[in-house]
């Protein structure tokens, strides 16, 4: 008998610090998809619903995908806009029933105006319409905040192992195995969460160097002697105001084992005692442009990434301050993205390509993070702005940026979008007319993300705090709901 399975993605990675609502139009300004749409939008795609999709063919199963919603990382999610995501998966539960599975790739750091735990609500919810006995499994980003109601009512907790995030195909895999398996009776997957009063840890999640090498190669050692059928190591996400917020550990074992919970103790006892180490260094503004004003002859770009206005973690991309170092230090062929400035790119299509224009640029959500800046630039190019990804990151989707401009100012090359978006892939630049190997500096507004196509290509790559909405000083930060005491807090032994 052919198994019916339910399918579905819901993502955001919730800032409650920004002033930006969550709402519906946030979604369809990156895609918000209802039934058939899915597989035409993600097949082929090394995405988490292409894998599911490429699973459901393998296995013979008859998948029923409800909605797939992914927005850019902002504010706190609207209700009615939670209702509309929520209820198209418990909709399709109660409806198109009954199900022998249930697969979702969720964020894990969800808020939304009625549920500071966005994922355990609709995972609590969810079992309550079909049951305790048919298998869920759910994938979550690295940066997840992992409450024990996710634990309690998803049978498996599959987790991304790299930062950059490039394996979401292979974790959705992963989840689409251990559903097999529990349909066909051969597992009865449980999961455990294990925690500590860690506000931030496991260095930023960062898996190329740090204690996150170590904490993974152990969890590959439980998968791999059978002890665990999943270990999943999350970073957290500092920027979200809830109870939970922090790292943790989450491991699936065949049925309620106690081994289970000892492995989730263990490792989270690493990670509190490596919770102070860091690997990358922020640079300040001035020390950045020293660098880059040095001479070199090695023909590749230097890559500055202003982290703490990254639209990846909720920063809302406007901000100018990288930008505004750049231009006072005069740098030459240059270029800088994103500026998220749907009004700037309005006012470069009314003075129209080839021409130049005094247009206020950025700055506009908070002043607080970096002033307009009031230049005479010329329009080099007007796009629709949309590409297709064609890095390791998200490849083969497609990222709509809005209608954007390419902007000069001085020695600089700035895209301009209407939608937020952080860089990821070359394509930002490329889509916009510019190549960015070709050129000495390369801006650009990501933690960490940028890395997966932009690495290689640097000479040198530097990462700056700005003062913008991510700063990992967490003292500039009213946290109100937060467990405490905390560390970095609060003085904990």
């Amino acid at each position: 008998m052919t198994a019916r399975v339910l399918i579905s993605q819901i993502m955001h990675e919730t800032n409650t610090f920004s002033r930006l609502k969550t709402d519906l139009d946030s979604y369809r300004r990156r895609y918000l998809l209802e039934g058939n749409a899915i597989a035409s939008f993600f097949r082929g795609t090394r995405t988490e619903i292409g894998a599911l999709l490429e699973a459901g063919e393998r296995f013979g199963w008859t998948l029923v995908p409800a909605i797939a919603a992914n927005a850019t990382p902002s504010g706190t999610v609207t209700a009615e806009c939670w209702d509309k995501l929520s209820g198209a998966v418990l909709t399709a539960a109660r409806d198109l029933g009954p199900f022998d599975g249930v697969v979702l790739a969720l964020h894990g750091a969800m808020v939304t105006e009625t549920a500071d735990d966005a994922e355990g609500d609709l995972l609590e919810r969810l079992r309550r319409i079909i049951g305790p006995r048919v298998p869920v499994a759910i994938t979550l980003d690295l940066h997840a905040n992992v409450t024990d109601k996710m634990a309690a009512n998803a049978n498996a907790i599959i987790a991304y192992r790299t930062y950059p995030h490039i394996d979401q195909h292979e974790r959705a895999t992963q989840a689409a195995e251990l559903v097999r398996g529990a349909i066909a009776g051969e597992i009865k997957p449980r999961c455990v969460a294990a925690r500590r009063p860690l506000l931030k840890g496991a260095n930023g999640g960062i898996t190329q160097d740090g204690p996150m090498v170590d904490l993974l190669a152990r969890a590959d050692r439980y998968e791999n002697s059978g002890e665990a059928l999943a270990v999943s190591i999350h970073a957290g996400f500092t920027w979200s105001d809830i109870a939970d917020t922090g790292p943790s550990v989450a491991v699936t074992t065949d049925g309620a084992n106690p081994r289970g919970r000892a492995i989730a103790e263990e490792l989270m006892d690493r990670i509190w005692t490596t919770r102070d180490e860091r690997t990358v260094r922020l640079l300040s503004l001035d020390e950045a442009m020293a660098i880059a004003r040095r001479p070199d002859a090695s023909g590749k770009p230097l890559v500055i990434a202003d982290t703490t206005d990254n639209p990846g973690g909720g920063g809302y991309g406007d901000t100018t301050n990288l930008l505004r170092a750049m231009l006072d230090a005069g740098l030459r062929n240059a270029c800088f993205a994103p500026i998220c400035d749907g009004e700037a790119v309005e006012a470069g299509r009314r003075a129209g390509v080839g021409n130049r224009a005094r247009i206020k640029l950025g700055g506009k959500i908070d002043p607080a993070f970096g002033a307009p800046i009031e230049a005479e630039g010329e329009v080099i190019r007007l796009t629709d702005g949309k590409f297709v990804h064609d890095g390791p990151m998200h490849k083969g989707t497609v990222m709509n940026m809005g209608p954007s401009m390419l902007y000069r100012l001085g020695g600089i090359d700035v895209v301009v979008s209407t939608n937020r978006l952080q860089v990821t892939d070359h394509q930002v630049f490329l889509s916009q007319g510019v190549d960015p190997r070709a050129k000495a500096v390369i801006g650009l507004k990501s933690s960490h993300h940028f890395r997966a196509a932009y690495q290689s290509l640097a000479r040198e790559v530097v990462v700056v705090d700005s003062g913008s909405l991510c700063s990992p000083d967490l003292t500039r930060f009213t946290f109100r709901k937060l467990r405490r005491p905390i560390w970095p807090l609060d003085p904990i032994g």
